[in-house]
């Protein structure tokens, strides 16, 4: 049965669900998200959120230590937008109930890689799973919105779908909704909506070893590709430097930046540090710096992880800081309080993404997209840790002041034809859909992760080409399976994102390649 709504949200995050409660008060939310509401990239989130909230800090630091690690690649109005508006959209976070950490009636800020002060404002190391929690509350409360689990949203709907031809330069595309797939019962039906917003959140599954949940796999990305959106910018794929190593668990179990900005260290495993050899901050140097030199080390070494130390810490401060990785650590044999902890780098988070304005508009008019899945212009080539958060509440609040102003003059399109199922059957091989999943994400995690060549990423393109065309020659007689969608929007990123790194020549913040090594850093030293 074929929905209308004013609001279509399509991702169910702190980006997404945030924009939901701005925008009910001013007409009928619908948000749509592939698996249950709550996961999501933001409930995985350790760290926290960063914000200035006492001197010293001020806003031109949080300026400074963003554009700093993002090499000054960083959109400066961006970072001015998120820097000056994070205080205004804690205080919504703390109104919707969210319980930051307090020490002496003062909140307790932690300080992560890249900052130059304490500004991480978390609750103990698992301050995402708090958000998420406070804001599905208050959604699935809201008489305005409605909630529609297990749902895959499959393509955004355009003039394409009226029958005429668009193309990235065609002038005046606009989105009048997407078509959704239910999973439980297969039917495919269209949500017509007079504003659509892609909060999809990453990619990370792209790639062999991820923090990421089973959901990122870039379909807000691909969707707006699709459709004919700019995409920029994803060529700045980062890993997360310290993921648990632990073969065989996906996704990887992070371990919180605040954990060296608690003090811990990192050390090879014959307890050598090394971070002071690679950067003048040691174990706090930015995300992109720290997980070269961890490649580096296990290259030259022949070896799988290095190690992080935290046991010098009291014990007792351990467990109360980071209980959630304590009990973590400890049931797989590891007492994090003696015990050093094996971590390697994992993709965590994609810099780029659909293009957007400082009101989270794309290219697409009715389109936002906010979140991960945007690219705001915030990161630049690296993002600053804890970023990431408060930029999916600050250009949800953007993008639904923006929307609500325009809502009232906006027309539904109903002249979108349904689905159409001719000439699909199930297919009788998944194995089909499973190993070209399982090829695309070695071909990444080979060739396009935290070291590339043009070679390699001309093998990736190559690769990558032929797992296109088997797939849609699958697509085109297959009856949808999320499995299915998701493989097609993997293979759009990943296209994407190699395309994109072979327009680069240069090595610049998370790109970086052998062939063109940064100035002051030779090729062997990565």
């Amino acid at each position: 049965m074929n929905r209308e709504c004013d609001f279509l949200i399509i991702g169910s995050g702190a980006a997404g669900l945030s924009m939901a409660l701005k925008a009910a008060g001013h007409g009928r939310v619908i948000v749509v998200t592939k698996s249950d509401i709550s996961a999501t990239n933001t409930a995985e989130a350790q760290g926290g959120i960063a914000s200035v909230t006492y001197p010293p800090d001020d806003f031109d630091k949080h300026i400074r230590d963003t554009m700093v690690c993002g090499s000054n690649e960083c959109d400066p109005e961006a970072v001015r937008i998120v820097v000056e508006g994070a205080p205004a959209r804690i205080k919504d976070l703390i109104g919707w109930g969210v319980a930051f950490d307090k020490q002496g009636g003062r909140y307790d800020l932690a300080r992560e890689g890249g900052h130059s002060e304490h500004r991480i404002l978390h609750h103990k190391d698992y301050t995402g799973r708090e958000i998420e929690d406070k804001l599905v509350a208050r959604v699935k409360e809201h008489p305005n919105i409605e909630v529609l689990e297990h749902h895959f949203a499959i393509d955004l709907l355009t003039q394409h779908h009226l029958g005429q031809l668009v193309k990235k330069s065609t002038p005046g595309i606009e989105c009048y909704g997407a078509y959704v797939l239910n999973l439980k019962d297969h039917s495919v039906f269209t949500v017509l909506s007079k504003v659509t917003v892609l909060a999809t959140g990453g990619v990370g599954n792209l790639y062999n070893v991820t923090t990421n949940p089973h959901v990122a796999t870039g379909d807000g990305i691909a969707m707006a590709h699709r459709a004919k959106a700019v995409v920029e910018n994803m060529e700045f794929i980062q890993f997360h430097p310290t993921a648990l190593y632990y073969p065989g668990e996906r996704p990887s179990f992070l371990i919180t930046e605040a954990m060296r900005g608690f003090g811990a260290v990192l050390r090879t495993q014959d307890g050598e540090e090394f971070m002071h050899r690679y950067h003048k901050m040691g174990s706090l140097a930015p995300r992109d710096i720290v997980s070269r030199a961890i490649d580096n080390e296990l290259k030259s070494r022949g070896e799988d992880f290095v190690y992080l130390d935290v046991a010098h810490k009291p014990a007792d401060e351990i467990i109360q800081h980071f209980p959630n990785i304590y009990n973590k650590c400890l049931s797989i044999g590891i007492d994090i309080t003696k015990d050093m902890i094996p971590v390697a780098p994992a993709a965590h988070y994609c810099c780029g993404g659909v293009k957007v304005d400082g009101d989270g508009q794309t290219s697409i008019s009715r389109l936002y997209a906010i979140g991960e899945t945007s690219s705001t212009g915030l990161h630049g080539a690296n993002r600053l840790a804890s970023n990431s958060l408060i930029e999916a509440v600050v250009y949800a609040h953007r993008a639904a002041e923006h929307a609500i102003s325009r809502i009232g003059s906006i027309e539904l399109q109903r002249g979108i034809p349904d689905w159409d199922y001719e000439g699909t059957s199930i297919p009788e091989e998944l194995v089909l859909v499973t190993q070209s999943r399982k090829e695309l994400q070695q071909v990444m995690n080979s060739y396009v992760g935290i070291v590339r060549s043009d070679m390699r990423l001309e093998r990736a393109f190559s690769r990558m080409e032929i797992i296109f065309k088997e797939t849609e020659e699958l697509y085109k007689r297959s009856t949808l399976s999320r499995h299915l969608c998701e493989l097609r929007n993997m293979i759009a990123v990943a296209y994407l994102i190699i395309k994109q790194a072979k327009e680069m020549k240069q090595s610049v913040g998370l790109h970086y390649t052998i062939d063109y090594p940064a100035p002051g850093i030779t090729a062997k030293e990565f």
